[in-house]
């Protein structure tokens, strides 16, 4: 079943951009879109959606104001290009904050919080901390993070190696899925994110885990060493 979506939004390329990022996932489709709040919110009393693509400066109507009118709102992803909106967008338990020129790296980010909402028992704290979905081949497969070793990144692909000796691959930016990983993970190498918890040993150049040797980038040294004094030397 795809989850139905509209987008609100007065400037027309900003429409067509979602929509045609939003195409590249088959379990999404935009029923409708809307140049203004008004003709959305019509729209909305007589139709079920999943999501909204909300813009927040809009002539007649503010999709925040917009927003705070409806009483079942769906899940919001704000699109804008005014940094200064995103407090009250979290106040507002919008999913998430996209900011003009929105990217398709970015929307993805946007995609899978959506997706992880979706997932039974999202709502908790503990739970949205436990596991991603990530898409390998045709399956959507659950990740459970306590079982991930480390992320090894190739071009635009990732490679998550779990404790059982498994590992997923995954057309992914690295920078882009860290995003999307919970506190127990670290970037150490343009090229790796390890989980912390698994480290097996450490010199000033590599951390081991599970036997495999993974070098520390000169760039994240700072970033590592910072851990080091936090959680390890403290």
């Amino acid at each position: 079943m795809k989850h139905r979506c509209i987008i609100v939004d007065d400037e027309p390329f900003a429409r067509e951009l979602i929509a045609s990022h939003l195409a590249h996932f088959d379990n999404f489709e935009v029923i409708d879109s809307f140049e203004n709040a008004l003709k959305a919110y019509s729209f909305l009393e007589h139709h079920s959606v999943d999501l909204i693509f909300l813009d927040i400066e809009m002539p007649l109507m503010k999709g925040n104001d917009f927003l705070k009118k409806l009483k079942n709102p769906p899940k919001v992803i704000f699109t804008t290009a005014y940094r200064e909106y995103a407090v009250e967008g979290y106040e507002l338990n919008v999913i998430d904050y996209l900011l003009k020129p929105i990217t398709f790296d970015r929307f993805f980010v946007s995609i899978e919080k959506f997706k992880q909402f979706q997932t039974p028992g999202k709502e908790s704290d503990t739970a949205s901390e436990s596991h991603i979905f990530v898409t390998s081949g045709n399956k959507n497969i659950k990740i459970i993070f306590d079982e991930i070793l480390y992320i090894e990144s190739l071009k635009d692909y990732i490679t998550i190696h779990l404790e059982n000796g498994k590992s997923h691959h995954v057309k992914q930016n690295i920078s882009v899925f860290e995003k999307l990983l919970n506190s127990e993970f670290i970037r150490i190498h343009r090229s790796f994110i390890i989980q912390t918890k698994k480290i097996t040993a450490y010199t000033k150049n590599e951390i081991e885990i599970n036997s495999v040797e993974i070098p520390i980038g000169i760039s994240y040294k700072e970033n590592w060493l910072n851990y080091l004094e936090t959680y390890i030397l403290k």
